[in-house]
């Protein structure tokens, strides 16, 4: 009875053709769910949206995080929404615990904003930030500790100090239907196409076309996947 009353919650709220592993016990579920309800709750008190959140996620600039339905964000986690165009992230998307979500660097140089899609998952330890702009395409599977700059200090000047020479910002860009592993770190200007696989520890910068699997420092094409 427990098992049933799950999967018709779980349908409901995140995936229809959810599947209960037939080796889950009853007691696990009721713990599980009890701990999703706290989460549900927190998230209703906190941000009131239907979305679930950990324990001690701190959320800067609440107007400008718009979530869709049943949205997960990860204990610890850090959201800084303050920019030009704030921070969405699309139903059924998950931020794993302690990741830093935070568009803007600065206060004096306001960054662009952070644009996540529906089902997409994003692993434990991620640090995204938002300055020039970053956009995850729909139903993209992220590993742990994914990394991503979309912002670059300029360099050109040698007789003044580089962190007094600025900034320049192109945006990062992946596609819909990826899958990038863990330890991805994605560099200022690159664009990667839908239906990619980036290998884990991989380092990208570039464009990059549809249906590629990627790997190495600096990333390149390994083959394509059809």
């Amino acid at each position: 009875m427990v098992k049933f009353f799950f999967i018709k919650i779980v349908r409901l709220l995140k995936n229809k053709d959810f599947q209960l592993d037939s080796n889950i016990k009853s007691s696990y579920l009721i713990h599980f769910s009890l701990s999703k309800l706290v989460e549900l709750l927190r998230g209703v008190i906190k941000l009131r949206r239907v979305s679930f959140i950990g324990a001690n996620v701190v959320v800067y600039s609440k107007g400008q995080l718009t979530l869709g339905k049943s949205v997960v964000i990860g204990a610890y986690s850090y959201i800084n929404c303050t920019g030009k165009n704030g921070i969405s992230i699309g139903s059924s998307s998950s931020i794993g615990r302690f990741s830093t979500l935070s568009v803007s660097g600065s206060i004096s140089d306001l960054g662009k904003g952070i644009t996540i899609g529906n089902n997409v998952g994003i692993g434990e330890f991620a640090h995204i930030g938002g300055a020039g702009g970053v956009e995850i395409g729909n139903d993209t599977i992220i590993g742990s500790n994914f990394s991503v700059h979309p912002e670059n200090h300029n360099i050109s000047d040698i007789d003044t100090i580089i962190r007094l020479q600025g900034v320049n910002r192109k945006g990062i860009a992946v596609g819909e239907n990826c899958w990038i592993g863990a330890k991805v770190t994605l560099l200022d200007g690159c664009r990667v196409g839908n239906g990619c696989v980036i290998a884990a520890g991989a380092v990208v910068r570039g464009d990059f076309p549809d249906n590629v699997i990627l790997g190495g420092v600096p990333a390149k094409v390994i083959k394509h996947r059809a």
